[in-house]
């Protein structure tokens, strides 16, 4: 069984495991299938407040699609949650990668 079976069949048991979605979104950006990735990880981000980490993935797909302003928006979020949580090298981070879209 290969991870996005393997997740699918969490979800399948639990729809609402924010952690399989997030795992699913992160196994379908890495085949290219990013509306995929992007359908499960804006599911995650609705069932789970995120430390930051999640809004770097979202900021990819939404470069892989060819939406800078939505990655834009997704770093400017990436960059409050990372500092609420407490992860300055990871909002400076998000702030570098801002800079360059």
């Amino acid at each position: 069984m290969d991870l996005i079976e393997y997740f699918k069949n969490l979800l399948e048991k639990d729809p609402d495991n924010p952690m399989a979605h997030y795992s699913l979104a992160q196994q379908f950006y890495k085949k290219g299938n990013y509306q995929e990735a992007l359908s499960h990880l804006q599911r995650y981000l609705e069932l789970q407040e995120d430390e930051g980490a999640g809004y770097r993935l979202l900021a990819s797909i939404y470069i892989n699609l060819g939406l800078p302003e939505k990655a834009k928006e997704a770093l400017e979020k990436g960059i409050q949650q990372a500092l609420k949580y407490n992860h300055p090298s990871m909002a400076e981070e998000f702030r570098n990668w801002l800079s360059e879209l």
